[in-house]
């Protein structure tokens, strides 16, 4: 039986409505399912790697709380940059009030922003770019293919970044996922920044777009594991909206309807954190209950949805889980 920690004692006595409220209700069901065998998805949208949610997100990896993540390119390789190259971020508290010509001298110093933090291109763009394309001529060079992920994972375990670590590397939950060879999809892969490389390289003539897994191989990927993991029930954790969280959703209904699956289980939990309001058809403001009309969750499935910002409501919740 575990015994929860002050982080946790606080919400639970002062977490009692609204927002807070949906917080505590949302974790304990989150626990809830681990405990009844279930498995857990969990999606990262925005930029939540270079939030650093991995001083955190890593522990969740280590101490199986999660099972398989989805998240975009750019959180897939934010992680690393900042593995690789933190000490050259840039914070800019006061980006609220910058003007165009302040974000230009930004971006002609190699400053990338997301927000209030300056991605350094040179250090992190360029120092993965460099070992990641060898990695992709050898493997096209030997016939092979692999995903996005397992590239990034290739990377990581062959120990060529070693020289450039500026953080704890406990705190990267990419090695962390690394290290468990966790499956990860990561729809729309192309739009970050080393699928944009990568994209180059093709139209180079340097590398062959087939060496890249795909996709729609990741939906037939995810399609095949949820078969074989829903015995006791999945889970999913999103955080944010967009392709991360719809990409994998999606692969319930794919399987009961297109594949005509009639006894693959729907998501057995739901939980959003957004801060997206319900309007003009967006799909991450969409309230849990609409979820239910295209087949991805039944009606008795827990809902929760948590309108705040990730950055705060994701590490309480993660905190609660790891009995902090």
């Amino acid at each position: 039986m575990s015994t929860k920690g002050a982080i946790s004692n606080f919400i639970g006595k002062y977490y009692l409505h609204f927002n807070a409220a949906a917080l505590v209700d949302a974790a304990k069901g989150y626990e809830d399912q681990l405990n009844s065998g279930a498995k857990m998805l969990v999606s990262l949208a925005g930029a939540m790697s270079t939030a650093e949610l991995g001083k955190i997100f890593a522990e969740m990896i280590r101490k199986d709380k999660v099972q398989i993540i989805s998240c975009t390119g750019a959180n897939l390789e934010e992680d690393i940059m900042n593995l690789v190259a933190h000490s050259h971020y840039e914070r800019v508290p006061n980006y609220r009030d910058l003007t165009p010509q302040e974000e230009w001298d930004l971006l002609e110093r190699g400053l990338n922003r997301v927000t209030d933090t300056c991605i350094p291109e040179e250090e992190a763009f360029r120092r993965l770019q460099k070992h990641i394309v060898k990695i992709w001529k050898d493997a096209e060079a030997k016939g092979e293919r692999y995903f996005p992920h397992e590239f990034m994972y290739k990377l990581l375990l062959s120990g060529v970044l070693e020289e450039y670590y500026e953080i704890d590397i406990k705190d990267s939950w990419m090695y962390a996922a690394a290290e468990k060879n966790l499956p990860i999809i990561v729809p729309g892969w192309e739009d970050s920044t080393m699928g944009n490389i990568f994209a180059s390289y093709v139209l180079k003539g340097e590398l062959k777009a087939s060496t890249m897994k795909s996709g729609i191989e990741y939906m037939t990927f995810l399609a095949d594991w949820y078969t074989n993991n829903s015995k006791n029930g999945i889970g999913f954790f999103q955080i944010g909206g967009g392709i991360a969280g719809d990409f994998p959703i999606c692969v319930v209904p794919m399987l009961y309807q297109d594949m005509e699956r009639t006894d693959t289980p729907f998501w057995s939990y739901f939980c959003q954190i957004s801060d997206s309001t319900t309007s003009y058809g967006s799909y991450s403001g969409a309230v849990p209950n609409e979820k239910i009309t295209w087949g991805k969750l039944d009606i008795n499935t827990p809902k929760f949805i948590i309108e705040s910002d990730a950055t705060i409501v994701a590490p309480l919740i993660f905190a609660y889980l790891l009995d902090m």
